[in-house]
């Protein structure tokens, strides 16, 4: 099973109110076992950064400015997650902005499903803190370059919780820096 685990950055929190992507960080995984095929690219979204936004993912409008827009990278995108599930923290999230994208570009919305790590992670530890950090700490993965959000770091980090809330990694599996990048 083909499986791609999603993440974005983005300029707010809704699409509702003209917040656009700025980056978006995918890991491809086949059954359980990541394959080191990554997809990776900032976009410019046309728009100011909000300071908010800047201080959680620290891209700015200068650095975003000579970046592709999203309609220069929607083939590619939509090509790489192609017929794959999508495994995405907070999936509602990432799947509202992603649509929103494609509906501004007349593109038809995707039709992956999509596993929110969000919920099941409730589901195996109810009550307890369900953000990416906190589940790091949990299964003891190492999240100390973690800085500050990034849509590719973020999404390799989801890997490994991903595959621990299925049950666990298999050693030698990392999703270290020996992946292959596709950058845009």
């Amino acid at each position: 099973m083909r499986e791609i685990v999603l993440d974005t950055e983005t300029t707010g929190l809704t699409p509702k109110t003209g917040h656009r992507i700025v980056e978006i960080g995918c890991v491809e995984l086949l059954n359980l076992v990541p394959t080191g095929n990554v997809y990776h690219v900032y976009i410019n979204p046309e728009r100011d950064m909000p300071e908010e936004a800047y201080n959680v993912h620290g891209l700015s409008e200068t650095f975003l400015r000579e970046k592709p827009v999203f309609e220069e990278i929607v083939q590619d995108f939509l090509e790489f997650v192609e017929g794959a599930q999508l495994v995405i923290h907070n999936a509602d999230f990432d799947m509202g902005f992603l649509n929103a994208e494609l509906v501004r570009l007349n593109r038809a919305e995707l039709v992956n499903t999509a596993v929110d790590t969000v919920r099941m992670a409730r589901q195996k530890f109810p009550g307890a803190h369900a953000n990416l950090d906190a589940l790091c700490r949990r299964f003891g993965i190492d999240n100390s370059s973690r800085e500050k959000h990034g849509a590719l770091l973020d999404a390799e980090l989801l890997a490994e919780v991903y595959l621990e809330l299925m049950g666990g990694r298999q050693a030698g599996l990392g999703l270290g820096n020996e992946a292959k990048t596709e950058t845009n």
